[in-house]
């Protein structure tokens, strides 16, 4: 296991000081500090000493500093202005950083990212979690393995088991297996946000469970079977896909599916069935 001892722990609220800046709460900017919980998400994802880890969201550098101390490269992207001059001061030690001053959601990370099997290590905002997840998703090359320190009751929905899925559990999991490696008390930051958060590790597959022909079919169909989470999947489907009720009953019944049944019930191998009726 990888000794961070040597790491000392960073005073979030004194930086700030120092540098004349606080955090802005339109940027969800809430810093990470407690020790354990940095070391937690390190050794989460499980970094090799030739990786290239794409960092969002540094911040004051708090994590970089650890990504660095494992990593034979760290890509840091970080939106806000302000946080650069305290970034680059926090990470003068560390030779084997990259600051890139911008917005991960306008940046094609192939622009970036010269090496195919990379990781993304973050604690990024609450706000922009499911924009940035499909961005790393849909993009390419696609990471290894993402590891974001997210609001802990979207890691758990995520994490959902069939029967219990949503719309983000699934379109997370076509791409990968998630899991969730720690919890993270509120006050492990500063400022502290008003929830916990969690550590949520995604391990990409190869090749998404729904093969890349059937993928655009498979989002709009989730996209209409979630537009009336309340109403049964015959009539989701129907007010979602704009065809009669007849026509979406019959698109379940030959892919054996009930009718009755709500979107969140079905697996993501009988959507992939599903895909497959509406393809032919």
């Amino acid at each position: 296991m990888k000794n961070f001892s040597a790491i000392p722990p960073l005073d979030a609220a004194a930086v700030l000081k120092r540098f004349n800046i606080r955090a802005d709460k339109s940027l969800g900017q809430n810093f990470l500090q407690d020790v354990s919980a940095l070391e937690n998400i390190a050794l989460a994802a499980e970094i090799q000493e030739d990786d290239c880890v794409l960092e969002i969201g540094p911040g004051l550098g708090s994590l970089t500093r650890y990504l660095a101390d494992s990593a034979k490269e760290v890509i840091a992207v970080e939106l806000d202005p302000d946080m650069l001059p305290p970034l680059r001061a926090v990470l003068k030690p560390h030779q084997n950083v990259r600051v890139v001053h911008g917005d991960i959601l306008k940046t094609t990370v192939s622009d970036i990212i010269h090496k195919a099997d990379y990781l993304v290590v973050a604690n990024i905002p609450y706000y922009i979690t499911s924009a940035v997840i499909r961005h790393l998703l849909e993009s390419d090359p696609k990471p290894r393995r993402i590891v974001l320190t997210i609001q802990k009751e979207v890691a758990e929905r995520i994490t959902a088991k069939a029967g219990d899925l949503s719309l983000l559990a699934l379109s997370v999991q076509v791409y990968g297996k998630p899991s969730i490696a720690a919890i993270i008390p509120a006050d492990s930051f500063h400022p502290a946000p008003k929830v916990d958060s969690a550590i949520l590790r995604i391990d990409i597959y190869d090749q998404p469970l729904i093969s890349n022909d059937l993928l655009k079919t498979f989002f709009k169909l989730i996209k209409a079977g979630f537009s009336q989470k309340r109403k049964t999947l015959r009539n989701s489907l129907s007010s979602g896909l704009h065809i009669p009720t007849t026509e979406s009953e019959a698109l379940l019944t030959s892919a054996s599916i009930d009718f009755m049944r709500r979107a969140e019930t079905l697996s993501i191998d009988e959507w992939k069935g599903l895909c497959e009726v509406l393809k032919k």
